[in-house]
This record gives structure tokens, sequence and C-alpha cells, in this order.
């Protein structure tokens, strides 16, 4: 296991490099003059030559991508023009609002979908499978936004149970932040009142994000326990007189949740980059509402800091997953 979790962490190396590389080239393909809009509107061409001076982009490209490395693993990820302050610290604000619902979102999905698609596997073309089938196609076929309208229209508007928007209300203090996550945060200072209204405020957003990811994990575990029910050992397992119980639990879910394991990568790195439209209905301070406006203001240090944070993310996410891989199957540990 350990060779295992040292050869995929050295194949995090070159593509965190490439990952640098692509954001750097990204910014500075992107149309607009940078040094033009944070000198401002009113600054003259002599103000306009030193800060391009000032920040380094008179010298050629390769160096400026040498500084740029550089500056990342000091963390110097650059300032926001709008912001006016380092992307860095902004991250850390907005980030872990994002991760907040980013988490709370898949593990309604695992937590819903891992069940609901092996149920509907194990009585395939009955009404459980039917029902399954058609909630998931619903789900996947509902965009995002108008779904978080519908909750927003019924649950806030009419019912009165949740709040409209909003992370926490501003006439409350939120509980002192430790890892920038409100109901964890709550949990760790023991405020259950706290934690019960970051909880509420954190309900549509988190069903809301979670709508696409449950229904491609139990459209993909339904299809993958069928095909392990299919099995050979699982016949022989039945012929031997095994508990159906014990099939189910012990050999064909482990097998099954292999397969599953890599949508639900794939759908945590999806949700980081896609919450942008929850967090716009919502009003809800994540890192996607951060890069949106950091577009419309063509501010790109924030936008880079961005998809740089997500890439990296993703990559840590896909480690995690391998890693998963080995401490279930461990034939995977060898290869």
């Amino acid at each position: 296991m350990l060779k295992f979790s040292i050869r995929r962490l050295v194949l995090l190396v070159p593509i965190l490099f490439g990952l640098s590389l692509l954001v750097f080239i990204i910014g500075r393909v992107i149309p607009g003059d940078p040094v033009a809009l944070a000198a401002g509107p009113n600054a003259s061409r002599a103000q306009i030559v030193a800060l391009t001076h000032e920040l380094g982009f008179d010298k050629p490209v390769y160096v400026q991508y040498v500084n740029y490395l550089s500056g990342l693993l000091h963390g110097n990820w650059g300032q926001s023009i709008f912001t006016r302050r380092p992307v860095l610290s902004d991250l850390a604000v907005y980030l872990p609002a994002t991760l907040e619902i980013v988490l709370a979102a898949m593990f309604l999905a695992i937590v819903i979908g891992v069940p609901a698609g092996l149920a509907a596997a194990v009585h395939r073309n009955k009404w459980p499978d039917y029902l399954a089938r058609a909630g998931a196609l619903s789900a996947i076929s509902t965009p995002q936004f108008f779904f978080g309208l519908l909750l927003q229209l019924l649950f806030a508007m009419t019912l009165s149970w949740l709040p409209l928007s909003g992370r926490f209300p501003l006439t409350i203090d939120p509980p002192r932040p430790v890892t920038g996550l409100l109901t964890i945060d709550s949990l760790i200072a023991g405020d259950v009142h706290a934690f019960g209204i970051a909880l509420i405020h954190l309900a549509l957003p988190a069903v809301t994000a979670c709508l696409t990811p449950l229904a491609s994990i139990t459209r993909m575990m339904r299809t993958a326990t069928i095909e392990v029910l299919q099995q050979d050992y699982v016949t022989t397992a039945r012929a031997l007189g095994v508990s159906p119980r014990i099939i189910l639990w012990k050999y064909v879910l482990k097998n099954a949740l292999s397969t599953t394991l890599t949508v639900v990568g794939l759908y945590f790195g999806w949700l980081l980059g896609g919450t942008v439209l929850v967090e716009t209905v919502f009003d809800w301070p994540g890192i996607g509402q951060y890069a949106a406006k950091a577009i419309v203001m063509h501010d790109f240090t924030p936008v880079m800091g961005v998809t740089l944070t997500i890439g990296v993310l993703v990559v840590l996410t896909s480690l995690f997953v391998d890693l998963l891989y080995g401490v279930i199957n461990p034939k995977v540990r060898y290869q």
C-alpha cells in the first residue's frame, strides 16, 4: 500500500506543473489589459509603463512564468483588482463556502444514490427499479438553476420553512472560524443553535447541487450492481447456500462501489467548478461567484487563482479515489 501511494504521489508532480503552465498561458491569452485595469481609467502612459515594470509584464514570457511559479510556491498568488486584497486571502474566505456546498451535496448524492441504485438492481424491472430510473432521468434533465428557484419558491416563499438565500444571518454572530465551514465550526464551538442555523441555510443549495451527481451515481450503481450479480462467484455463493443478504452486502456492494467511485470523484471536481449557478441563485459567497465577478471586471488574477485551486483539488481528489481503489480492491495496489 505504501508503494502504491508513493507512485500516485510522484505522478502528481508533472500534473501540477502542467496545470500551473496551462493556467499561466490562459492568463496571458485572455483578451484585455490587466495592467491598464489595475492602473485605473485616469492613469497616464508613464504610470502604465511603470506598473508594467513593477508587475514584471515587460520581461520575457519564460521569465514571467518562472516568477509566477516561484510566487505560487511562496504563497504569492497576486492581488485582485476589485477586492484590493491578495488572491490567496480571498480564496481562504470563499473556498470553504464552496467546499461546504460540495461536501454536503456529495454526501446527499452518495447516501441516497448508492442505496437507490442497489435497490433498483436487486429489484430489476420492478417498481423500485422503475422509480429509481424515472427519478434519475428527471434529476439529470432538470437545470440546476431552475430547480433551485423552484425550491426557493416552495420552501422559502410559500411555506417559509427555510431561508431564501445567504449563508448565515447578518444579525447573528457566526461561530469562530476554524475550518471556514460554518457547520463544522459550530460543532467545534459546541454551539448547537449556530449549527442549526448554518444547516438550514445550507439545505436548499446542497439539495440543488446534488441533483446531477445523485442521478449519475444512482444509474452507475444500478449498472455496476447488475453486472456484479451476473458474475460466477455470486452464482457459486448462491449455490452454496450463502444468505442473499450476505452476498449483497459483503460481496456485491463492495465490487459495485469500485466502479461508482470513479463517478463520485469526477462529480466532486465537477461541482467545484460548476457551483457558480447555485451560488448565484442562493447568493452564496463561494469561489464560483468570486470568479464570475472577477470575469465581469476583467480581473484575471483571481480567475487564474480559482482555476489553479480547483485543478489542485481535482488532482488531490483523483489521488484519494485511487487510494480508495487500493483499499477496496487489493489487486489495484500491484498495478
